[in-house]
Formats: C-alpha cells, structure tokens, sequence
C-alpha cells in the first residue's frame, strides 16, 4: 500500500492530466487546498462524518480525493466538464460519492455545514462535519451569519476550513476587500481559530485533530494559489488552463519526468 504522502503526489499529478485533459480552467483554487482536502480525507474524517465543498471552483479536488479513496473510477474522471458528465465544473447532482450539496453560488457552506452539525447533535450521533471555503466567499454575509448562528448554538461538531490563498475573481483579497487575513475577525466572533501552513499535511492534520468540544472551529490556512503550477500566486491561476508544455513542467515538479 502507497504512503500518504505518495497518493498525494499521484492526486496532484491526476488533478492535472484532468484538467489539461479538459482544457480546463481553475487550477490555482484546487492546487491551493489538495493538501487540506486528502488530509482531511485520508487521515481525520472516519465513517459517518460528512463533507461539503463551500468553495466550488475547487471541484477537480474533490474528485480526485474520491478517486484517491477508491470512490470514483477512472472512467469517470476522464468525462469531467464532459457532456453528459458526472463531474461537472461545479459539484452537482446525485451521482458523486457523498455529495450533499450541490455548489455554486458561493458563501452558502457555512450555513449548510452549520444546519447538518446541529442536526447531527440533534441525533445525538459523534458525527463531525467539515466544510472547506476559500477566503475570497467570505466576503458574503451569509458566512458570517453562519458564524454567529454556529457559535451561539456550540457547534462543537462543525469543522470550517478557510483556504486563504490572498486571491479572489477580480484580483487579491487585500485590493478588493482589506481581507489579508480573517484570523481577528472570525476569533472576534467567538470561534475557537487556529492557523496552520496549507502546504504541510503534518501540520494540516494536528491542527484538525485538535478541538475544542463546546464551539466551532475554523482553521485558517495559509496557502498559495496555484502552489507548483508556473503561474502560482497569480489571478492567471484563477481562470487559464495549461498548455501541453506548462503540463508537463508542472507535473515535473512531482515526479522529476512529467510522467505519472
């Protein structure tokens, strides 16, 4: 069986012959949070926690992870943002393994994750929930409103992870907003915060292990856009996909030949 840390490396290497393979844009936004997202995959979340993708643009992610956990085939990964696909660029429909929700409009999974952790407690189930956001959705005030409805009701089973890569659609989160880091305004509110580096699993995987039991904790992580790609920590890494030369340079960085 392949070390984590292998798998990992085959998921990114998978993550970009999918999109290349689908001309496909978006890269920057699932480079930035893959770490996170096997992480949470393959060492934290157990049978019976439950997962929503808040930040949908990071879809490629999501189905490599399943495909790295045996959840989706080959086959099915070759059909992304395909007609007539399982996986579209966004995550929707009732065909992809775990899936509560289909994603799109941003900033609305927060209040989703929040209603199925206090139903969760309601069943009186050890079920933990987990929600991954970027930093840019934050910017909605239903997020906030989230946040303020979680911390009231001790949410202690309700997980939000913020991939703060500094980046947004029309440029960094800095220019458009003041967001060059949540971590005062989300710990104001009362959430047990924590911050760790996006691009160390180890350091990743403490982090999501540690919690407290009466309130909702939100890890901010600290990450780049487009991490290993050539247009890392760009707005290009937001929308362009890769030629076949900046593929096989990217997948270089992995395996040293281009080659998974």
């Amino acid at each position: 069986m392949p070390s984590f840390d292998e798998t990992l490396k085959l998921a990114k290497i998978r993550l970009l012959r999918m999109h290349r393979e689908a001309n496909s844009g978006h890269l920057g936004g699932n480079f930035s949070c893959i770490d996170a997202l096997m992480t949470l995959s393959h060492q934290v979340m157990k049978a019976g926690d439950r997962f929503i993708l808040s930040k949908g643009h990071a879809a490629g992610a999501l189905y490599v992870t399943l495909w790295s956990l045996g959840k989706l085939q080959e086959a099915d990964l070759v059909t992304f943002c395909k007609d007539n696909t399982l996986l579209p660029g966004h995550p929707s429909g009732g065909g992809i393994p775990g899936l509560l929700f289909s994603t799109g409009s941003l900033g609305h999974g927060p209040s989703l994750a929040a209603g199925v952790a206090l139903a969760a407690r309601h069943r009186q189930t050890d079920t933990q929930v987990y929600c991954l956001c970027s930093d840019g959705e934050w910017q909605e005030g239903s997020c906030w409103e989230a946040l303020a409805f979680s911390v009231h009701n001790r949410l202690g089973n309700l997980t939000i992870i913020i991939d703060q890569n500094g980046w947004q659609g029309f440029g960094r989160t800095e220019d458009i907003i003041s967001y060059s880091d949540l971590t005062s305004r989300i710990a104001a509110f009362g959430a047990d915060v924590q911050r760790a580096d996006g691009h160390n699993t180890a350091e990743i995987e403490r982090a999501l292990k540690n919690k407290s039991a009466d309130r909702p904790r939100v890890l901010i992580l600290d990450t780049v856009k487009g991490k290993d790609l050539h247009f890392a920590d760009t707005m290009e890494s937001h929308y362009l996909p890769l030629s076949e030369e900046q593929y096989l340079a990217a997948c270089s960085n992995f395996d040293g030949d281009g080659h998974s």
